[in-house]
Formats: C-alpha cells, sequence, structure tokens
C-alpha cells in the first residue's frame, strides 16, 4: 500500500508542478504561490472537519518547535518546483529533484537527522545513487 501512495505522490507532484507553471505564466511566481497555499489551507480544513477534528491546540505540544516549519518549507518547495519546470522542462527537473530527495532522505537516515532512526551506510544504496545520477545524464544527453 505504501507503494501505491508514494506512486500517487509522485503521479501529484508532478502534475501539480506543471499546473503552478501554467499558472505563474499568467499570475507571477507569488500571486500563485498564495493560491496554492491558500487552497491546500482550503482542502487541509475540509478534510480536517469531514475527519478527525482534532484541536489545533496540539500544534503547542510539537517538539521540537522546528519540525512546524513545514508550511514554510512548502512555499519554498513550490517555488524551487516552478522555476526548475520552467527552466528545464517537467522530465529533467522532476528527474533532478527526485534523485535530490533521494540523497538528502538517505543523508538524514545515515546520520539519524531530525529524530529518525539512524541507518548503516550500504553501499549499494550509494550505487542505486549514482546509477540514479547517470540516468540523468542519459536522459539530459543531445546527439
Amino acid at each position: 500500500m505504501g507503494i501505491i501512495i508514494a506512486l500517487i505522490s509522485g503521479l501529484l507532484m508532478s502534475v501539480q508542478g506543471v499546473f503552478n507553471t501554467g499558472v505563474t505564466k499568467t499570475t507571477g511566481m507569488w500571486v500563485c504561490n498564495c493560491f496554492v497555499q491558500f487552497t491546500a489551507l482550503l482542502a487541509g480544513m475540509v478534510m480536517w472537519y469531514v475527519t478527525d477534528r482534532q484541536s489545533f491546540s496540539k500544534l503547542t505540544e510539537v517538539t521540537p518547535k522546528y519540525m512546524l516549519l513545514g508550511g514554510i518549507i512548502g512555499t519554498a518547495i513550490t517555488y524551487t518546483v516552478i522555476k526548475s519546470m520552467d527552466i528545464l522542462g517537467p522530465a529533467r527537473a522532476v528527474m533532478i529533484i527526485v534523485v535530490s530527495q533521494v540523497f538528502v532522505a538517505y543523508v538524514i537516515e545515515l546520520f539519524g537527522m531530525f529524530g529518525v532512526e539512524k541507518v548503516e551506510f550500504e553501499f549499494r544504496k550509494l550505487l542505486g545513487m549514482l546509477l540514479s545520477i547517470g540516468g540523468i545524464v542519459l536522459f539530459k544527453y543531445k546527439k
């Protein structure tokens, strides 16, 4: 089930990036970014109302407090996805974004950062990363 959800996430992220890039061409970067974050807020509020309705006061209990920076990071993600897709095109941008995500996620696991369980280094994972980078180079190669 986790694989299916991850595949759907990748699909949605790619489509959202293309849509946001299109909206930015008409409205501008920050109008688009505000609209994306505002509609995400509305959708999140609807889902909260329909599902669990836990108290927002629980946010005061989150520790460490830097974990609450997700929205700010989300704004930066929206900006960087739009700009990279505009400059590189959707396929190349997404390939580089995904490899970057995998690399950073692996570093977070290796060092046990942000409360994530620490894992041991595995050469095969490094090899997989290098193969992914090779794939980007091959994909970008023009004859």
